[in-house]
């Protein structure tokens, strides 16, 4: 089997992914959604100029003196009035600045003498918000394409939508395979293990926007893997194991029986030689892993997070850093070498350090790891200090 490089390789990937169609959502269930429409402003926000403090509206040719005060301004509860000559208006935080009025005077800085209050000096436009100081009406807010999070949810219920159009999440089924697997809290028997690359394939591609429903372990025989394959209702099916050449690796066999058409057979990469891609009899599409949870894992971040973004129209990726080497690492083999590492930052620099032992079955290392070096094959040995390609993992905070 040719060994494709890992940009290559991704990039005959991306080729066959095309970007699903579009749905309209409340605006609540976009979250995680991938926009398939631009979003513009229907009017300026603030829609007025507005306070910026609590205090006093006034004129501030009027100041600084003993002002009247003549009514009261609040969020929601405008004055209605215009503000005369030595006249003052209680106004709140963002409350609506009363008309002639051009300035405010915190709170702190007055005091209120029954129907009266005494004001310092204060410039024109003091503590103020002025009208589409956020934005203007027909603004560009959000561009299609832009995956929506609580900050950007928040934008567009600013400029006034109550629901968008996204695309359609990509649907994937997971499937791994192999004897040795049982799922929890199934008792494993004496050659077995628990399922750990498909429960957390399943959470990272709903992270990636992706709908993922994951099968049952599939025994190691042929009709097995060709059913669960061609019961997979998925735009995208991704396989966990059985993706090498052994005895007992159907998985390539299983495609074929459906029609398999590949575009990449394999990759000269470490963890993940034996991935694969290509697309099914049927249309759909398939991505094989290897079995060993720290290679999956590897080969998720590197092919099957830009698949899903490319489903979705959004920007692919993967988005790498350049970080320094915190130790030495020896030179390297002929196949690329993503590495499991701890990615910290000191003085406002990126620093990186990989784990000794990057075994693919370990788990607790990946758990542990919160990005990836990229090793280029055939790189020289490297110093520490050493600049290298880093790729952060999207971790949760500890």
């Amino acid at each position: 089997m040719k060994l494709l490089s890992v940009d290559d390789a991704r990039a005959r990937m991306l080729a066959e992914i095309a970007p699903l169609e579009a749905e309209t959502v409340a605006l609540r269930q976009a979250i995680g959604r991938v926009l398939a429409e631009d979003v513009t402003a229907v009017r300026d926000q603030p829609p007025f100029t507005a306070s910026a403090m609590d205090g006093w509206a006034v004129r501030a040719v009027d100041t600084p003196g003993e002002l009247r005060i003549v009514g009261e301004s609040a969020a929601g509860h405008g004055y209605q009035g215009r503000l005369g000559p030595h006249e003052a208006v209680r106004i709140f935080t963002g409350a609506a600045l009363p008309e002639d009025a051009d300035a405010v005077v915190i709170q702190e800085d007055a005091e209120r003498l029954d129907d009266r209050v005494r004001t310092p000096k204060v410039p024109t436009g003091e503590h103020l918000r002025p009208a589409g100081g956020d934005f203007r009406a027909d603004e560009l807010l959000l561009r299609a394409g832009t995956r929506i999070d609580p900050w950007r949810l928040s934008l567009a219920a600013a400029a006034g939508r109550a629901e968008v159009s996204v695309h359609r999440r990509p649907r994937v089924g997971v499937i791994s395979t192999g004897e040795e697997i049982v799922e929890a809290p199934d008792a494993p028997g004496p050659f077995q293990i628990y399922d750990s690359g498909a429960p957390a394939l399943c959470a990272m591609i709903e992270g990636w926007g992706g709908a993922a429903f994951k099968a049952r372990p599939v025994r190691d025989e042929l009709d097995a893997v060709i059913e669960a394959l061609r019961s997979a209702d998925a735009d995208l099916v991704v396989t966990v194991g059985g993706a090498s050449v052994g005895d007992h690796d159907l998985v390539r066999a299983a495609a074929e029986a459906l029609g398999f058409s590949p575009r990449v057979q394999s990759v000269a990469v470490r963890p993940g030689k034996p991935t694969f891609f290509g697309v099914l009899g049927d249309g759909r599409r398939m991505l094989g892993l290897p079995g060993n949870p720290a290679s999956a894992f590897v080969c998720a971040e590197l092919f099957l997070a830009p698949i899903l973004r490319a489903f979705q129209a959004a920007e692919p990726g993967p988005r790498t850093i350049t970080a320094r080497l915190a130790q030495p690492l020896p030179a390297n083999g002929p196949r690329e070498h993503w590495m499991r590492a701890r990615l910290a930052h000191e003085d406002g620099v990126a620093r990186v350090t990989p784990y000794r032992d990057q075994d693919s079955s370990l788990v607790t290392v990946f758990a542990a790891a919160d990005a990836l070096v990229r090793r280029p094959a055939g790189a020289e040995a490297a110093a520490e200090g050493a600049l290298v390609e880093a790729l952060p993992l999207e971790r949760a905070p500890i």
